[in-house]
């Protein structure tokens, strides 16, 4: 009786042991991103912006899609313009899950980025994305909130100044946490396959 229970045991535990290795394999198994992964980060949670049409508008209006945000300015001769050419790229490549992608481009100077302005901006990208932006005396809070740079730099005359800002996009999953942070310059594919990862990940 007592071989036989040691038998029965043994089997069971090595059942167990088993099941314990699979169960560690499926664990560490993690989608590889281009993008840097950083899942949990204590910062860029939610914001509280309007959009060019005048809504009010949260993270959380935007379930169900991948949200893409980057800060950034229009008069900027360079850097936004491709970031958001760049995202228009990402949508089209996406295919059929193409509108499943939301593209956010927060202004970092309300001083001359109307709503008008923002609105116009955007058509020159895709009609599906949204430009938001705060009152001035916000605006710092609001980087703070994302750890994102900005700064005014003088031009010839008060309003043809420049803003020297960063330059990477934040990526949003389909439940509106904070995923990803895209590098500036890191290609239309490379986020494309990102974002088929976080729409194809629970």
């Amino acid at each position: 009786m007592q071989k036989r229970s040691l038998l029965k045991l043994l089997a069971a535990s090595a059942v167990l042991t088993a099941t314990l290795a699979m169960t560690v394999g499926c664990s560490d198994k993690k989608a590889s991103f281009a993008s840097v992964d950083i899942t949990g980060a204590d910062y860029g949670k939610d914001f509280e912006l309007t959009d060019h049409n005048g809504q009010v508008r949260h993270i959380a209006d935007f379930k169900g899609k991948v949200t893409v945000i980057f800060f950034g300015y229009t008069q900027c001769p360079d850097v936004c313009p491709t970031s958001m050419l760049e995202l228009a790229e990402v949508k089209k490549l996406l295919g059929a899950d193409g509108d499943k992608l939301q593209g956010l481009f927060v202004s970092l100077d309300p001083e001359r980025d109307t709503p008008l302005v923002l609105k116009a901006y955007m058509e020159n990208f895709d009609p599906s994305f949204l430009a938001l932006s705060t009152t001035p005396d916000k605006l710092g809070e609001v980087a703070r909130n994302f750890k994102v740079y900005y700064k005014k730099v003088p031009g010839k005359t008060p309003t043809s100044y420049t803003m020297d800002h960063s330059a990477g996009s934040y990526v949003y999953d389909t439940q509106g946490r904070l995923r990803l942070y895209s590098r500036y310059g890191s290609g239309a594919q490379s986020l494309a396959d990102d974002i088929r990862l976080l729409l194809n990940t629970p």
